[in-house]
């Protein structure tokens, strides 16, 4: 088990406001004596389930999956009871179980194969135990929906309601017939009948009582009406009383009976009312996880703190409820640097940090998911040790400082590899250079023992000794120096300053006690201060730039993916286009054949019916033969195309031309009114000038 030092540490921590939190999600008692009781654990395999149970019931309700837990009474009294021989449970008791029992059963059948492989860790709640379908129909045979007792539970109780409704049937007829004839006398009130004692009675006016035969039950208090019941229904009234009696003993028979027959599955119930406090406790998990950005960071069985936007859970719930921000922490503790040390200004989330580290690591080992970056990874340790604020005990009469010296002794002398610590402002409550020498005695043997913690302090002496010592790293909480304005946020592996002299300057005080001031102080010491202030501004503009270059780059690669779509789009519609140029080619063709099909096709019948078949052969030499010369006619004007320009106008000697019939290009030697002598090769032809066009090539135009 865990061990803290002092006793104070989970209030220190603030662990027990967590612990409030989750009782406020549960709804059964079950779970709320848990969370009341919530322990912190050292066992990797039962925190690891805890944390696992959360993560799953998480994500279930973010993905708004229905989960069948409605049941939220306190049974435990009436199961204790049912296992007690002789004992007899009510109806409304036996319809608590009921639904006990369908809650479970619902449970049982929402954890299908499918979900008992998606959420292994939340199967385990009912991994150990069974549903009995046999408890809901044991109640159904004996009660209805409203928690009576069926007149089919047992032949008795079925003949003696039937009598008991004869009596009654018959009870009414007498009465009513008594009640109509008094009233034709007027000697009935105004209400006529009431019911005393269980018995139906007449409301008689006083004068008139003697008249009539029967058993006074009372009269008014104004004395004005007597109550009487008659003479003829006595005997009925007598049976009725009896035949209620019979019913009542017969069933608190049945009702023990079933008492009996579901005792034996006592046991089993009392698992089914755990199972469903269980599952209210995940829940209440899952909820307060949500509610403060919970997460699931890998979990390792040894000392390591590996925190990664890590939020106080406190702190940021705090601040969510009045609109505020919350900075974030970044930590790493390990086998190499196991002790951090911080320093910064006053107010400057320096205990805070310290706080949130411990608060989060007692939540984790509870088993409940923490505030950090899901990539965070979380150690287990079995120790830990908190010295926060002023322990002054009167007590033993011991002052500030000898209080804190008797819990360093404590903290050397029992740390080891498993523990973690946490020690506000070390050395604080004595002489500077005294108190910061025991300081670095206490810092170096908790590193010497591989204790994991961290220690808040303003002395010079143990920033310089930080990154000396192996294990103990430096870390500074930064500070606006021109706003006087802290900035929340740790910076790892550089001291910080407690802009001292920065903050007198700032809030006016006068300038001579400042400069009075820095006389006093060793000109080493306030050198190395002034070295650190002027070294966290200078990284803190450092870092703006770094975020301002991240920003540029961040666009720059958003243009250029942009331009990437762009190009690749263009290229997708050139291939379009291409393609489509192939299919018009390739319809063109089609169509061409679909047409000298149908020609053929209506030439073979022509064919069949024709008397003169030379003819119709015709017919087909001139389709196919007028085809192939088309064909070679378009090949040679394509030929022409790729070569000369049609430029048109007048015929000249000496210009080319294209013969328009056999598709030649020759040259212009005469002209003889409409008629020219143009040149083909070594042979001249006479040529319509109608038949010619002008042309130009195209390789002398570049």
């Amino acid at each position: 088990m865990i061990k803290f030092f002092p006793e104070s540490t989970l209030v220190q921590l603030e662990y027990e406001k967590v612990k409030a939190l989750l009782a406020v999600y549960c709804r059964t008692e079950f779970a709320k004596e848990k969370a009341t009781n919530l322990r912190v654990h050292t066992k990797k395999e039962y925190i690891e389930t805890e944390l696992q149970q959360s993560h799953e019931f998480k994500l279930l309700m973010q993905n708004a999956q229905y989960f069948p837990n409605d049941f939220i009474l306190n049974l435990h009294k009436d199961l204790k009871l049912i296992a007690i021989p002789g004992a007899v449970l009510t109806g409304e008791q036996f319809l608590h179980i009921r639904k006990l029992a369908h809650n479970t059963g619902d449970i049982f059948r929402w954890f299908d194969n499918d979900k008992r492989v998606a959420y292994p860790a939340l199967v385990k709640v009912i991994e150990h135990t069974y549903y009995e379908k046999v408890i809901i129909e044991l109640i159904d045979e004996i009660l209805d929906e409203t928690g009576n007792v069926k007149d089919s539970a047992s032949v008795e109780l079925s003949d003696i309601r039937m009598n008991l409704y004869r009596k009654r049937n018959e009870l009414r007829r007498v009465f009513d017939r008594i009640v109509s004839k008094l009233n034709k006398l007027g000697h009935l009130a105004d209400i006529e009948e009431s019911f005393m004692n269980g018995r139906r009675v007449l409301a008689v006016f006083a004068e008139q009582k003697r008249t009539i035969k029967g058993i006074l039950h009372g009269e008014s208090d104004s004395r004005k009406t007597t109550f009487i019941e008659p003479e003829e229904t006595t005997g009925l009234n007598n049976d009725i009383f009896s035949l209620e009696n019979d019913e009542r003993k017969e069933v608190y028979r049945i009702l023990r009976v079933l008492t009996q027959k579901l005792s034996v599955y006592a046991s089993l119930l009392k698992t089914y009312h755990d199972i469903a406090g269980e599952f209210d406790f995940v829940i209440a998990k899952a909820k307060l996880a949500v509610d403060m950005g919970g997460n699931y960071p890998q979990l390792y069985d040894k000392a390591h703190v590996n925190l990664i936007q890590a939020y106080h859970p406190l702190l940021l719930l705090y601040n969510q409820n009045n609109s505020k921000p919350t900075i974030p922490v970044d930590i790493t503790l390990d086998d190499k640097n196991r002790i951090l040390v911080i320093s910064g200004p006053n107010a400057g989330g320096k205990t805070v940090t310290l706080k949130t580290v411990g608060l989060l690591q007692l939540m984790l080992q509870s088993g409940l998911l923490v505030p950090v970056h899901p990539n965070s990874e979380m150690g287990i340790f079995k120790q830990i040790m908190i010295h926060i604020g002023d322990t002054q005990s009167l007590e033993f009469e011991l002052s500030t400082y000898s209080s804190h010296l008797k819990n360093m002794k404590y903290f050397m002398e029992n740390a080891n590899g498993k523990t973690l610590f946490f020690i506000d402002e070390l050395g604080s409550g004595s002489d500077p250079n005294l108190g910061g020498a025991f300081a670095e005695v206490i810092m170096e043997e908790l590193a010497h023992k591989h204790a994991f913690g961290i220690v808040t302090t303003h002395y010079l002496n143990l920033k310089v000794m930080a990154n000396k010592v192996p294990g103990i790293i430096n870390g500074a909480m930064q500070f606006d120096e021109n706003n006087l304005l802290p900035l929340y946020k740790l910076i790892i592996g550089k001291p910080g300053s407690s802009y001292t002299f920065s903050i007198a300057e700032r809030i006016g005080l006068e300038k001579r006690l400042i400069e009075k001031a820095r006389k006093l102080v060793d000109d080493d010491h306030f050198s190395l201060d002034k070295l650190l202030n002027r070294t966290e501004q200078d990284l803190q503009i450092i870092n703006k730039d770094k975020i301002e270059l991240q920003k540029l780059i961040k666009e720059n690669e958003r243009l250029k993916k942009e331009m990437q779509q762009v190009l690749n789009k263009e290229k997708h519609l050139q291939e379009i286009e291409r393609l489509r140029h192939q299919n018009k080619i390739s319809e063109d063709k089609l169509s061409y054949l679909k047409d000298m099909e149908r020609r053929l096709k209506s030439m073979v019948i022509e064919w069949r019916k024709a008397e003169d078949k030379g003819k119709v052969v015709q017919m087909i030499h001139a389709l196919l033969f007028n085809q192939k010369e088309k064909l070679v006619v378009n090949k040679q004007q394509k030929k022409l195309d790729e070569k000369f320009r049609e430029v048109g106008g007048e015929i000249v000697v000496g210009a080319k031309v294209k013969m328009k019939k056999n598709r030649q290009v020759a040259i212009v030697k005469e002209i003889r009114g409409k008629k020219a002598v143009v040149q083909l090769g070594l042979m001249p032809m006479t040529v319509e000038l109608a038949d010619l066009v002008a042309v130009i090539e195209k390789i002398s135009e570049t």
